[in-house]
């Protein structure tokens, strides 16, 4: 019998999966190293929450990020912000598909969107335009709500530093727990075969207060897909957004996350310059108003875990080892598969043993034929 289950890395899925687990009645306790939640990747990215329109290269990705954007809306309405005007641009040179094939891969995926003419700021060298319905996390607010939902569960400041298997039981910080959920994307456990740590840097960038020529008319979120492109994205913060690049947010690639961590920590100023100059040099390519209407704030660095691989797989994966599941993922949206995978394992091995039973199909129907005959 499943009944106390500890959780470690309180992030989005460590506590959506740590939040779901207790409004069901399992015991849990959730540890996390920094004094907050959301500290790390889940409230350092680009504050997005997908739909799918990133990645028309991985079928099994747009859907989960589809699925996993109604779910979020249903399950937590007040912990995102509508998009006044989200584009999605192909490129008329440097994209890996072309426009209709990009339209035509979003629409046999189900994912609502209409085809636009024109952005209210100039977009220039791109085949064609369509607008979605994309949203901004708002990540302090999200802090504050599972702080105050999970309130009793939260270990907060601690690094997990033994974790013991046992027969019955695996032990951490020598409690027993019947399960172990790693929500810390390989930093307790060792990476999975087949993902890599990649330390990243966005830059973060204010509105001038221009824009797009009116004052109460915000900046539009504008992607460029699909390959080594680029893209600007509002934060929970209206004025400041966030700017990200294909080929210019890596840093490198590390296979533990000590060398990460030490990527991530060794940003000098001279490579910020350098990867501002580079980042901005592409956007502007698309939009030329973009240095007239930001200034630049400074750098978000983070470490993100990716499959090895170029097919674009951001997809949700759960690894059971014994009593632990170690969650792989990237996208926010797909913390409800995670939680499936994880709530099925506990279902089934609460379940008694089927016994096989002699079928009563035959003398159902000799007992209906009788009621016929006899009519």
């Amino acid at each position: 019998m499943v009944s106390r289950i500890a959780i470690i890395g309180a992030g989005w899925y460590g506590c959506h999966i740590g939040l779901s687990l207790k409004l069901l009645g399992f015991d849990v306790t959730i540890f996390e190293q920094h004094a907050r939640p959301l500290h790390e990747a889940s409230g350092n990215n680009q504050f997005r929450l997908h739909l799918g329109f990133h990645y028309p290269r991985h079928h099994q990705t747009r859907v989960q990020s589809r699925d996993g954007f109604m779910r979020f809306m249903e399950r937590y309405p007040y912990l995102s912000r509508e998009v006044a005007e989200n584009i999605y641009a192909v490129p008329s040179v440097e994209s890996l598909i072309d426009f209709p094939t990009y339209r035509l891969i979003m629409t046999s995926s189900g994912i609502d969107y209409r085809e636009v003419l024109a952005a209210s700021v100039p977009v220039i060298e791109v085949m064609g335009l369509i607008q979605t319905g994309e949203r901004v996390l708002l990540i302090e607010q999200a802090r504050r709500y599972f702080a105050g939902q999970l309130a009793g569960s939260l270990v907060l400041g601690h690094h997990v530093g033994s974790i013991e298997h046992e027969p019955g039981c695996v032990r951490v910080e020598g409690m027993p727990f019947d399960l172990l959920v790693d929500a810390s994307w390989g930093q307790q456990s060792a990476l999975p075969a087949g993902f890599f740590y990649e330390p990243t840097i966005l830059l973060y960038y204010e509105t001038r207060g221009e824009t797009s020529g009116a004052t109460d008319q915000p900046f539009p979120a504008i992607t460029l897909v699909d390959g080594p492109l680029c893209s600007v994205y509002p934060t929970e913060d209206p004025s400041i957004y966030t700017l990200s690049s294909v080929p210019h947010t890596p840093l490198g690639v590390a296979t533990d996350p000590a060398r990460a961590r030490r990527v991530r920590d060794s940003v000098s100023s001279d490579l910020v310059q350098a990867k501002r100059l580079a980042m901005e040099a592409q956007i502007s390519r698309y939009l030329p108003g973009f240095r007239q209407s930001f200034r630049f704030v400074g750098p978000q660095l983070a470490i993100k875990t990716k499959p090895v691989g170029s097919f674009d797989d951001r997809s949700c994966s759960v690894i059971r080892r014994g009593r632990v599941f170690q969650v792989m993922s990237g996208k926010i949206d797909t913390i409800f598969f995670a939680m499936e995978r994880i709530l099925s394992f506990i279902e089934a091995s609460q379940t008694d043993a089927v016994v096989p039973l002699q079928s009563p199909l035959r003398q159902d129907i000799i007992d209906r034929g009788m009621i016929t005959h006899a009519l």
